[in-house]
């Protein structure tokens, strides 16, 4: 990271190891939960394979933030920290048997799946624990981002999620399978994403699939929004220091605005909550 380091702290220290400043996250958390709590329909989520340090994740879960996963042992490290099974998200593709069941066993909050043949799974083994799993579907929207081509998963040459086209197949098998309860969308564009209009492209695609809902008779009560901050290694960022702690707050509050704002496109409907969960964290920290 960037500023100044207790060099005199690490002389007995091996190396290589990774040096965080924790008062900058619990910085970092207070301002994002100020700039948050303003929308009491949104829930901030920090994505776990950002970083798995356990006293990290403690951090993170004093702040009042949730969990998304994607793997058991992330779900595992969450659980550890003390996040509870309501606020942990089980996202990813290739979800094993093992997985999937602890998810159940810790009655976590809710299953993102990527495809219909993952549904029917997760049905055959909320059936064998004799219970129902929440599921919301992730959804290709075809909606590009302006960053790296390699970390671009949102449009329909990229093959993740259920394609728009396919929804309406999809949500028909989903209501024969009795252990399973739909709850949400969630979708994921890319990652780096420097562009707020991508963003907002994003929102406006949803509106037209809880249209696309509403013809249904579909009700969700949830809408889970992917938005990856960008690091301070692709835009300028304050140095973390006590001299400059106002220019820090004042750079995540406009970064949180911004991204709040783009959001607030969401049309929200009389049936659901529209409660948006929005899994990131401003990346002021580096090793």
């Amino acid at each position: 990271m960037k500023g100044t380091f207790p060099i005199e702290k690490f002389e007995h220290i091996n190396t290589p190891f990774y040096y965080y400043d924790a008062q900058l996250l619990r910085d970092t958390l207070k301002t994002l939960r100020a700039e948050a709590d303003k929308h009491p329909q949104f829930v901030v989520h920090y994505a776990v394979k950002a970083n798995a340090n356990a006293k990290l994740l403690r951090i993170i879960r004093e702040a009042g933030l949730g969990a998304d996963c994607v793997s058991g042992g992330e779900i595992q490290a969450a659980i550890q920290a003390g996040f509870p099974a309501s606020g942990i998200v089980y996202a990813g593709v290739g979800k094993s048997d093992w997985e999937i069941e602890l998810g159940l066993k810790h009655n976590i909050f809710c299953f993102n799946a990527e495809s219909e043949a993952e549904l029917e799974v997760i049905n055959e083994i909320a059936e064998r624990f004799k219970t129902t799993a929440r599921v919301a579907l992730r959804i290709n929207p075809n909606v590009g981002a302006h960053t790296h081509a390699n970390i671009t998963t949102g449009l329909a040459e990229n093959k993740f999620g259920i394609a728009m086209d396919h929804l309406e197949s999809v949500i028909n098998s989903l209501t024969k399978m009795k252990h399973l309860q739909l709850i949400g969308l969630h979708f994921h564009i890319g990652s780096q994403i420097l562009d707020m209009g991508d963003f907002e492209a994003l929102c406006n695609r949803i509106n037209l699939l809880q249209e696309q809902l509403d013809r249904l008779h579909v009700s969700i009560e949830y809408i889970n929004v992917v938005y990856p901050s960008p690091t301070s290694k692709t835009i300028s960022t304050p140095t973390p220091n006590s001299s400059n702690s106002v220019l820090i707050r004042r750079f995540i509050s406009n970064w949180v605005e911004r991204w709040l704002q783009a959001v607030a496109l969401l049309s929200p409907r009389p049936f659901i909550s529209n409660r948006v969960l929005l899994n990131s964290l401003p990346s002021l920290m580096q090793e």
